[in-house]
């Protein structure tokens, strides 16, 4: 395996330790917290990584795998559980050819705080280490649409890691933190072509007038943010600078207003059954 470039490790029905790191299932029998021999494989030119639904040996785990993986163009966690800011960290350090990264986070306790996972010390650390990066995803559920202090990410550490990478496509899902001062701090971004906030529940018509001004920017799709409205959408529409548009489920916004906003547009009342998992699945699903 010499040769390996991608590598996929998915669990589709998960088995989390149920010892108060969180809500699970069960006890896994194969989980070992202090083997390293599931990760024992060449993996120096694999360039593709995917896991879905583990749990890592926390302190060892990724961090031993993201030191081999020089070559690592491309990360996938979905609901991975385990980590923490030391993990990302040693992935800036050793990847520094990422080019994107998915991160699919839901809340844990972490001590005495109920947070997903990375923090932005992990935002700081990709901003410093990866120059390469230009697609983040990132995926937050089961996290509240009012506390923010159930994502460890802020609006600031988010807009640093912008400015700081060659950013060109943005996707958040669920993140209320990001609000129109976030929309107005990408707007500056110099390379942004492909922005998406899905259920960002904080965004609204100013956070529309905002992004028209980016330069490079596109492609705007907008999902479940209902205090964007017509009048919002009309600002893009004066704009004539994308060249597409996709509206889903915002529930203000009349498909008549969104005619004509770019040369492609995409207009719906209903949310994708398989968005609407990566929305609303929950850690213990």
């Amino acid at each position: 395996m010499d040769n390996l470039q991608k590598f996929v490790f998915e669990i589709k029905k998960r088995f989390f330790r149920n010892d108060g790191a969180g809500p699970g299932e069960g006890y896994d029998p194969s989980y070992d917290p202090h083997s390293l021999n599931m990760y024992d494989f060449s993996c120096e030119n694999m360039k593709d990584l995917r896991l879905a639904g583990i749990e890592i040996a926390t302190g060892k785990g990724l961090r031993f795998l993201f030191g081999r993986c020089k070559a690592l163009e491309k990360l996938c966690l979905e609901y991975v559980r385990g980590l923490n800011d030391n993990d990302m960290i040693a992935l800036s350090q050793s990847c520094n050819n990422l080019k994107s990264i998915s991160l699919w986070l839901d809340p844990q306790n972490y001590y005495d705080t109920f947070r997903t996972a990375f923090t932005d010390n992990s935002l700081k650390a990709l901003s410093l280490s990866c120059p390469m990066l230009e697609s983040v995803d990132l995926t937050f559920s089961g996290c509240s649409a009012i506390y923010t202090s159930e994502i460890g990410f802020t609006r600031k550490g988010l807009v640093a890691l912008i400015k700081s990478c060659p950013i060109r496509v943005l996707v958040l899902r669920g993140a209320n933190f990001f609000n129109d001062k976030g929309m107005k701090a990408v707007s500056s971004a110099p390379l942004l072509e492909t922005l998406e906030p899905l259920d960002c529940k904080a965004i609204s018509n100013a956070g529309l007038r905002f992004i028209v001004r980016a330069p490079c920017l596109i492609n705007l799709m907008l999902r479940l943010c209902d205090r964007v409205t017509n009048a919002g959408v009309s600002k893009l529409a004066h704009s004539q600078k994308l060249e597409s548009l996709i509206i889903e489920r915002c529930s203000r916004v009349s498909e008549q207003a969104v005619c004509g906003a770019a040369r492609s547009v995409q207009y719906s009342e209903s949310v994708p059954l398989s968005e609407l998992e990566k929305l609303f699945t929950t850690s213990c699903s």
